[in-house]
């Protein structure tokens, strides 16, 4: 048997998310921004697109620009806000736990004369507004900070942030891409001048996301080219993945109480059997103000690549953190943050579920992890929990 438990990093994509992306594969190909009919099909598909894409996440169609995915779309957001308005300041705030496309461009703009400050988070992954409150600046531009994190599932305040953010005159970013279908997104609420989101990350195609951007915000463009989408991000349009992304969009909301129902239910059967079969396994970040697909575990007196590689053999297949990070095996990052140290920090797997999961495969996997943890702690010299 083969389980998929690695869905935060990408998902497979949904039979019927492909079906509407077939006509544009073979038939309707021509290019969107051509005045011939059939670029001009294509072009109303992509204004469609827009105007879909914002009934859901409740904001203007016009500040919607399709990017490559979310990468792009930080890495565009984060240097091109902070470029662009570098005469009114140049001060950013980025919440510690960020994914690395927010804090890689962070660390550029560092090195550009920006000065960049991390905002803490407790013990839980949670970030504290009151710690915002107390670094904000008048030369702040930017509060930068995600809706939910991608290693340790925790979701983050960011409708009160937001708040905090307008009344101060500060712009918001909010990178959204592991909320879908979990929150009801809603920029207008959150006060979010700019959001981030990936398709392949709610069953949708790889290679397709979007920047919401305040178009009343001078952004400096990161990508410049023909001239599309209002000359803030050149490249044809990748019709495909557009239409994908908005089926997928909408089936993520449309099925959203069953879909939720179903991850709870097999979430809570296989960390219930975990917790009553192995020994020292705990939950890493908040216990409850946590999306339902994410278990974080720290697995004690086993290094998580052991676990992994183990777990992989037998058809399991888990992560350490992030997969955008996955070809550097330093710490996390995100777990060092919340105050993990030493041998602790090592001795972790994320398990995120999925739409196709299954109670059978949650079996299949406690067993498989029973006969790996005991495997593999019989290699260790450690005998009792580091912490004990």
């Amino acid at each position: 048997m083969n389980v998929y438990l690695d869905n935060s990093a990408t998902t497979k994509l949904d039979e019927r998310v492909f079906e509407k992306m077939k006509p544009f594969m073979r038939d309707e190909y021509g290019n969107a921004s051509a005045i011939h009919s059939m670029g001009q099909r294509n072009h109303l598909v992509l204004i469609k697109a827009k105007e879909d894409i914002a009934k859901i996440l409740h904001c203007d169609k016009d500040n919607i620009i399709f990017t490559a995915g979310a990468t792009e779309s930080n890495n565009m957001i984060i240097k091109g806000v902070m470029v662009g308005n570098r005469k009114k300041g140049k001060h950013i705030l980025v919440s510690s736990i960020e994914h690395p496309s927010v804090l890689k461009p962070a660390e550029q703009l560092k090195a550009e004369g920006f000065d960049v400050e991390l905002i803490p988070v407790n013990s839980a992954g949670i970030v504290d507004l009151e710690k915002i409150k107390k670094m904000v600046r008048p030369d702040t531009i930017l509060i930068s900070v995600m809706a939910v994190n991608n290693e340790i599932g925790t979701i983050q305040p960011v409708e009160k942030i937001g708040a905090f953010a307008k009344k101060n005159g500060i712009l918001f970013h909010v990178d959204a891409v592991q909320a879908v279908p979990y929150l009801n997104i809603d920029i207008k609420k959150w006060n979010a001048d700019f959001l981030s989101l990936s398709a392949h990350k709610f069953y949708g195609p790889k290679g397709i996301g979007l920047a919401y951007i305040n178009r009343k915000v001078n952004v400096h463009p990161v990508i410049a080219g023909g001239g599309q989408e209002y000359g803030l991000r050149g490249g044809t349009y990748n019709i495909p993945g557009i239409v994908g992304m908005v089926e997928a969009l909408k089936l993520a909301y449309a099925e959203r109480d069953s879909y939720i129902r179903k991850v709870t239910e097999l979430k809570n059967h296989l960390w219930g059997r975990i917790q009553k079969e192995i020994d020292d396994v705990y939950i890493n970040g908040d216990t409850i103000n946590r999306t339902p697909n994410n278990l974080n575990l720290r697995i004690e007196r086993i290094e998580g690549e052991a676990i992994l590689m183990d777990l992989s053999v037998k058809g399991v297949y888990v992560s350490t953190g992030s997969a955008c990070s996955a070809e550097n095996l330093r710490a996390s990052g995100v777990l060092k943050a919340i105050g993990l140290k030493g041998e602790l920090l090592n001795s972790n797997i994320r398990m995120t579920l999925g739409r196709f999961n299954t109670k059978e495969e949650m079996d299949y996997t406690v067993d498989c992890l029973k006969d790996t943890v005991k495997r593999l702690r019989s290699f260790t010299p450690i005998t009792k929990a580091y912490g004990a």
